[in-house]
């Protein structure tokens, strides 16, 4: 976008409030008609707004970042006033508002850093400092660390293009809900995944723009095709990156694993790709052997060229700019009229004074702290290798956000609520024998886990469609399985 100003407004400035003060005398007694804006008051105003833009970034230049942070949310402000008449009125073009707009949010990220000085490199000092630049310097370094992926703007890397705008809108309405949850979700594991993602010189929008679409933040997902955990990779995948069963627990269900094994995996593919992020995307999605074949050796090319996009998957096709969207709302709530809760995710312990399962603190916790929606999500993600119906002993140390720990100590160790949850939590439920059809069965067989395999894939090749009773029979928590392992297979339909 071109950043030449026009002042044809401003030098018109004071004229045109010689005539609002002639007017405000005039009209005493009847008040005017108010007079719809016109196309050149409109553009009047987009022009002030760039006028903005170029105030915010000198004062940001001159190390004055309150007073930029001010300048920019004015413009924001008055860009918004000015695009919300333009849609009613005739001639106007929404399109020159949008690319304001879209720019002023770059710069609101840092992404300005360097723009008016070709001839000066970034370049990133051992202490992690962006030198030779006020701007950058004056930026804080979370700031720093959240928008730039590998000394690259990570706003200039997304592309507001139709997919994108699309993927933004499903965020902000259907989907509204889940990304709600996710932040929720995300806030509370930051501490444990965050530091990895930014050891591996990687944007956090990007680590949460990722798991928003993946797992909604939900530590113990598994997708139906097999891939586990917050970031959901397949076994296979995960093998090459460090994760696999430990003790019987699949670390793909660990926060810190599966982010420091996520930012591996990105970084590998970005140097395979040469940067290109939607392309590094598209091959967590699809497949980085499928995305390599489809680029070959022009690691330039747009993922939305139609030889690669045309031959990817329709939930690929979907996936980049949903991933890339969720970031951008991330680093941008306010500008989309969308407001995160605020979060204490700072991180804690309680030790049990009690007997009790994670579904047994949940219940005498209520909505401690607030959280309408109950703890059950947030101590299952904070405590991955426990099965949270089993009760754990006194003295076992549970991870749980601080705010909880004197909510604990007053709900959970005497009175009336962990006798109510005890009692909840031990209720006997007849179980009814389940029938099958001896013509159509076959006999229950025995079979070793091999690599790469799942509940649900060996129940899917043996036939079988009650996931629910090879845990019953095998005493499997949460479908966890590992290499070697000999389990029991029901009688299933063949």
């Amino acid at each position: 976008m071109s950043r030449s100003v026009s002042f044809r407004s401003l030098r018109l400035a004071p004229l045109a409030a010689a005539f609002v003060l002639l007017g405000a005398c005039a009209s005493q007694v009847t008040k005017p008609t108010p007079t719809p804006p016109t196309v050149k008051g409109l553009y009047s105003q987009l022009d002030q707004a760039s006028q903005g833009y170029e105030t915010a970034l000198q004062q940001a230049r001159a190390d004055d970042t309150a007073a930029s942070e001010k300048t920019l949310t004015t413009a924001l402000d008055q860009l918004r006033d000015a695009a919300a008449q333009c849609g009613n009125t005739p001639g106007c073009d929404p399109q020159r508002f949008f690319s304001v707009f879209d720019h002023l949010l770059r710069l609101k990220d840092g992404s300005f850093i360097g723009d008016e000085l070709p001839d000066e490199q970034d370049s990133e000092s051992p202490s992690g400092q962006v030198a030779g630049l006020n701007g950058a310097a004056s930026l804080p370094q979370a700031r720093r660390s959240v928008t730039l992926l590998h000394g690259q703007k990570l706003s200039e890397l997304i592309a507001m293009n139709g997919p994108v705008k699309a993927a933004l809108e499903m965020w902000l309405t259907q989907w509204r809900p889940n990304l709600m949850d996710a932040y929720v979700n995300y806030q509370y594991l930051r501490h444990e995944m965050w530091p990895q993602y930014k050891k591996a010189d990687l944007p956090e929008a990007l680590l949460f723009g990722i798991m928003a679409k993946e797992s909604g933040g939900k530590v113990n997902a598994v997708s139906r095709s097999g891939a586990a955990g917050p970031l959901q990779f397949m076994y296979a995948t995960g093998l090459r990156f460090g994760l696999g069963t430990v003790n019987g627990f699949d670390t793909r269900f660990d926060p810190t694993d599966a982010a420091r094994a996520n930012a591996a995996y990105i970084n590998e593919q970005l140097k395979a790709f040469n940067d290109n992020l939607e392309l590094t995307l598209g091959a967590y999605n699809g497949g980085e052997g499928r995305m390599r074949r489809l680029v070959g050796s022009d690691t330039s090319i747009s993922f939305y060229n139609p030889r690669i996009y045309d031959q990817l998957s329709q939930e690929t096709r979907d996936y980049v700019p949903s991933v890339l969207a969720a970031a951008w709302l991330f680093l941008h709530p306010d500008s989309y009229n969308l407001r995160f809760p605020r979060v204490d995710g700072v991180p804690g312990t309680i030790t049990l004074k009690r007997p009790a399962s994670l579904s047994e603190l949940t219940v005498c916790l209520g909505e401690a702290g607030g959280m309408q929606d109950g703890w059950f999500r947030t101590l299952r993600n904070l405590n991955p290798r426990l099965d949270p119906q089993q009760e754990l002993a006194a003295g076992t140390v549970l991870q749980v956000p601080r705010l909880l720990e004197k909510p604990y100590a007053v709900r959970c160790v005497v009175g009336p609520w962990p006798i109510l949850a005890s009692d909840l939590h031990n209720a006997v439920v007849p179980v009814v024998p389940v029938r099958h059809d001896p013509p159509r069965m076959s006999r229950a067989t025995h079979y070793r886990v091999r690599p790469g395999d799942t509940i649900s894939s060996i129940a899917h090749r043996h036939g079988c469609t009650n996931l629910r009773e090879i845990e019953r029979m095998n005493r499997i928590h949460h479908f966890q399985i590992r290499v070697g392992q000999v389990i029991r297979l029901p009688a299933c339909r063949r």
